[in-house]
């Protein structure tokens, strides 16, 4: 048997007793992770159906090749050799129109193309360009290609930041900037493009500014609305490039699957805690988002920054990989990210390469496409409407904080559980509540009684709607939400609770 080392990501690490590398014995990748899941049972049920085939939603890689469900799994293993599990983590033909499409450039390689005959640089533009124009990999014609560029950038926000300014800054002619969300205090840690000054101000406004404060040559396109299925086509093909700076499964796949039907290059990044991946997405040049994650993870596995946080550096890290990725498609040069997914852990500081294979039986860019239009993606992710904010199914029953606050202080007996993480449990807590993490929840269920009035709580009410729906497949029955979480108890009851 080969001693086989597993890479475990941190949305599995709950489930493998928080490591991040393991070890187990097998002959194939198949034996290795029966072994691993034999150690680690709850790991199982994320990887595996009922049917014992891989989930869709991860990718399973040894060494750096990816491996299919159908035939991967008898993949042989070596001693010393690594198998790396891969969770979701949150091209086209010459356009005639406007836009551009997919062309072999001025190097033969994968590039946006677009007329540059007409273009001209004043000598201001010389000037600030100049350390560019000297660089045989740029030069005049490549600035212009630059200037006569379209890019459109999803979000404005973390990624969207170092985006925004960095492709500014190069000279990139027009930026079209989607948000429809306003800048809060919590943003400013890693939304470098905002600043105190704009707190309360939509993002795209502030956006907007600060990029023409880098650079006044670039003409700035505000698109402020939420994206969807019924404008992303026609937002989408005025652009030659797009870059995906969200934050949630709903509009992942939204973009993959307009890029794909637009012909678009889709430079993807996406971040958690000290986590970053990046890659570019193109269809006819290498694999598309679906192509890597078929399905997306059940809501509520991948938390969002706003529930697990994200180191403020990563954004600009990951953000800046993908405006790089972008220049290099508009000037046709260097090798871009197509079939390859670029992994980084900030906390060991190490940048990992892994190979990705378009699949030929995908749904949206396979040879028997299914999908020929936009779809209802909050649906096919199975959450709530993006744009509305947090949703708990209707059948939990909830108690604002003003009503948990009259039954503390009659002395009812109600149990408060708490189901944050530690690290938010030490920033602020309601006083008396017991504090189980919901990754926690199915080891540590014993310490509850189903005889108590149990009020459980997150900060915004999605987690402990999850635990309260865990808690009732265990036989509790006493349970109620507390509405808007420990954020509302903050606005609602205690004003020196801290708010996060």
């Amino acid at each position: 048997m080969s001693q086989i080392t597993v890479q475990i990501p941190v949305p599995l690490r709950a489930f493998a007793g928080g490591q991040a590398e393991v070890t187990a014995q097998g002959e194939t990748a198949g034996q290795v992770l029966a072994a691993l899941t034999a150690r680690y049972p709850d790991l199982r049920t994320q990887l595996f159906t009922e049917g014992g085939t891989l989930r869709n939603f991860v990718n399973v890689f040894v060494g750096d090749e990816s491996i299919h469900d159908r035939q991967g799994l008898d993949t042989p293993v070596r001693e010393g050799q690594s198998l790396s599990l891969v969770p979701a983590i949150a091209g086209g033909a010459v356009d005639q129109g406007r836009g551009a499409g997919a062309a072999q450039g001025v190097n033969g390689k994968p590039t946006v193309a677009r007329d540059i005959s007409d273009v001209t640089l004043s000598q201001g533009e010389i000037l600030r360009y100049s350390r560019h124009l000297i660089m045989p990999e740029v030069g005049l014609a490549g600035q212009k290609r630059l200037k006569a560029a379209r890019v459109l950038c999803i979000g404005a926000g973390g990624l969207g930041s170092p985006l925004g300014m960095y492709l500014a800054a190069a000279g990139v002619g027009t930026l079209g900037l989607v948000d429809f969300d306003v800048v809060d205090y919590t943003n400013l840690h890693r939304q470098v493009i905002h600043g105190t000054k704009d707190v309360g101000r939509p993002k795209i406004a502030s956006a907007r500014d600060r990029i023409v404060d880098i650079n006044p040559e670039v003409r700035v396109e505000a698109h402020e609305f939420p994206l969807s299925s019924a404008n992303a086509l026609d937002l989408f093909k005025d652009y030659d490039v797009i870059v995906d700076g969200t934050d949630n499964f709903p509009t992942r796949y939204l973009v993959n699957d307009a890029c794909v039907l637009t012909g678009k290059p889709n430079v993807y990044g996406s971040i958690f805690r000290f986590d970053g991946q990046a890659t570019v997405f193109w269809a006819g040049h290498g694999p598309c988002y679906r192509c890597l994650y078929p399905e997306p993870p059940p809501p509520g596995l991948v938390p969002s920054c706003a529930e697990g946080g994200v180191l403020g550096i990563l954004p600009g890290i990951v953000g800046l990989i993908q405006a790089a990725e972008t220049v290099k498609l508009i000037l046709g040069e260097g090798e871009p990210l197509l079939g390859r997914l670029l992994l980084f852990d900030a906390l060991r500081m190490r940048f990992r390469e892994l190979r990705i294979k378009a699949n030929p039986e995908c749904p949206i860019c396979g040879t028997e496409r299914t999908i020929h239009e936009l779809i209802d993606y909050e649906q096919f992710c199975g959450v709530g409407p993006v744009a509305h904010g947090p949703e708990v199914a209707a059948d939990i029953p909830s108690v604002t904080p003003a009503e948990l606050k009259a039954r503390l202080d009659r002395g009812d007996g109600v149990v408060v559980l708490d189901v944050r993480n530690l690290p938010e449990w030490e920033i602020a807590r309601i006083p008396g509540a017991k504090l189980i993490p919901l990754s926690e929840l199915p080891a540590r269920v014993h310490e509850l009684s189903s005889a108590d009035d149990i009020v459980v709580h997150c900060k915004t009410g999605v987690r402990s709607a999850q635990a309260i729906e865990f808690l009732r497949t265990a036989g509790f029955r006493k349970l109620a939400n507390l509405a808007g979480g420990i954020d509302r108890w903050s606005t609602d009851v205690d004003p020196s609770v801290p708010r996060y």
